[in-house]
């Protein structure tokens, strides 16, 4: 009806305001690049023979890339979701049979003396991938097929990283993953359990086997305690166990058969889970089974570090472990890289001493400063004040990421929004933390500062797509 009030829906336009705080990390990172690698024979920050001059033409490809996606329908993203995911697997076991090794890492293609990182982009199609099959009707966060199909398509990349490509710090930003799977209301129980064997693994280079096991069983018994209110039979039962163990110790000894007493104390608990089992089953007890599966799945967890450190890390990641849990001192070996960026961000005060004017940055004492190192130089050159700045933009971008994703009409866009979000969360904790010495050194890069052409590209087509996704689907209501 002609002159009556009608409600349109009508598009919000793009979030300038997430554009401005891309634009401003890439100008830092421009900058920060010819800081770390200046030469006074290449003063111009646009001499195309060097890294600067070179990230400048990997920011005219990524904004040119950025401003395509942005004139593209979103409806694409939601069908090439899937077919993107299999390319890009089938090009990341590619890099098994063409790939280029660079520092031990087979990570790499070399295309007319540029190399390509493909994983980079495989965490843009595993968002796409996870955001379209999680908006499917039939999916079931709660559901364990469900979950399993999650979990092989998150787990699928990182086993071809970690297993042909011997690149294990690239394999763990997939881990970013689960910050969405938590938004979209993943069990809580998942990241206890997590921290859990997060701690175990730490505490197995702190504590001998036999006192470990001992936690593992006074924590596993008050934790049925405090489920079920049984503390009497709790008491009861850690008695048990001691006196079993200790039974078994001196009995065998008599017997002419030294064991140790970790072995006899495991011995000891195995015995008991079967009669506890047998108990839970007749008595119909649920709740003993969570703590038994933890219990035992954390055994068997406890009992495979060792094995896994020796045998799956490589003798250099060891060592970065190592020395990042303080059992190793290298200052002058593994441990020099984040040593000499800690005395360059120190060094740099509140204010910082100027720019090209960082002494460690200006005779190279620092390896990999314009990549994975790059923080070190804002550090030295601007002091305190610089680093707050873009650790605040880096806080503003994530914030803004999960506001696109909180505002999204539909789940394919919430979803994208949330494992951006996790993406770049990731990296930036896990690149700043190891230039401050709060992470192991694991070789990724900072978001849109780090010289690189993969990651600039990447990185900016993860975000761009959340804000094309965001552009379609924000609304706002208007009379006609």
């Amino acid at each position: 009806m002609i002159g009556a009030n009608r409600h349109r829906i009508a598009p919000a336009g793009e979030d300038w305001g997430t554009v401005l705080i891309y634009l401003l990390l890439i100008l830092i990172g421009w900058i920060s690049i010819y800081a770390a690698v200046y030469d006074e024979a290449h003063a111009s920050i646009f001499d195309l023979s060097q890294s600067y001059g070179k990230q400048l033409i990997w920011i005219g490809i990524s904004l040119f890339i950025g401003i395509s996606v942005l004139l593209i329908d979103d409806k694409y993203w939601h069908i090439l979701a899937q077919p993107l995911y299999w390319l890009s697997i089938i090009v990341l076991l590619g890099t098994a049979f063409l790939g280029r090794d660079i520092k031990g890492a087979t990570a790499w293609y070399e295309i007319g003396g540029i190399s390509i990182q493909p994983v980079e982009f495989v965490k843009i199609t595993t968002s796409l991938v996870l955001a379209r099959v999680m908006s499917s009707y039939s999916f079931n966060i709660h559901q364990p097929r469900s979950v399993f199909t999650v979990f092989l398509l998150i787990g699928l990349p990182m086993a071809i990283i970690v297993g042909l490509q011997n690149d294990t710090g690239s394999a763990l930003v997939f881990g970013s993953f689960f910050f969405m799977l938590y938004r979209e209301g993943f069990s809580g129980w998942f990241y206890v359990v997590g921290f859990l064997f997060v701690a175990l693994f730490l505490l197995s280079f702190y504590v001998e086997p036999l006192t470990l096991l001992i936690l593992l069983i006074v924590g596993g018994t008050f934790a049925e305690a405090l489920m079920n209110g049984r503390w009497k039979s709790s008491l009861i039962y850690l008695s048990g166990i001691a006196l079993t163990a200790l039974a078994l110790y001196f009995g065998l000894r008599l017997g002419g058969i030294a064991l140790s007493a970790y072995l006899c104390l495991l011995i000891a608990v195995a015995l008991s889970l079967v009669f506890i089992v047998l108990y839970a089953y007749r008595n119909r007890l649920k709740n003993v089974y969570l703590i038994l599966i933890l219990f035992a799945g954390s055994l068997a967890f406890t009992q495979t570090v060792d094995y896994a450190f020796e045998n799956i890390l490589q003798s250099h990641q060891k060592e970065r472990v190592l020395d990042f849990l303080g059992l190793k001192e290298d200052l002058l070996g593994v441990g020099y890289n984040a040593n000499q960026s800690q005395l360059a961000i120190g060094s740099g005060a509140f204010l910082g001493k100027g720019f090209l004017q960082g002494t460690q940055t200006k005779y190279d004492f620092v390896p990999e400063q314009s990549t994975d190192f790059i923080f070190c130089t804002i550090g030295e050159e601007w002091g305190f004040v610089g680093c707050t700045v873009v650790i605040a933009l880096y806080v503003a971008l994530i914030l803004r990421l999960i506001a696109m994703g909180e505002r999204q009409q539909e789940a394919f866009g919430r979803i994208y929004c949330y494992c951006a979000a996790g993406i770049f969360l990731f990296h930036i904790l896990i690149n700043i933390g190891m230039t401050i010495g709060l992470m192991p050194v694991i070789g990724i890069p900072l978001p849109f500062v780090s010289y690189g052409g993969s990651s600039m590209i990447a990185f900016t087509l993860l975000l761009f797509i959340a804000l094309r996704l965001d552009s379609a689907k924000k609304t706002h209501i208007t009379r006609i």
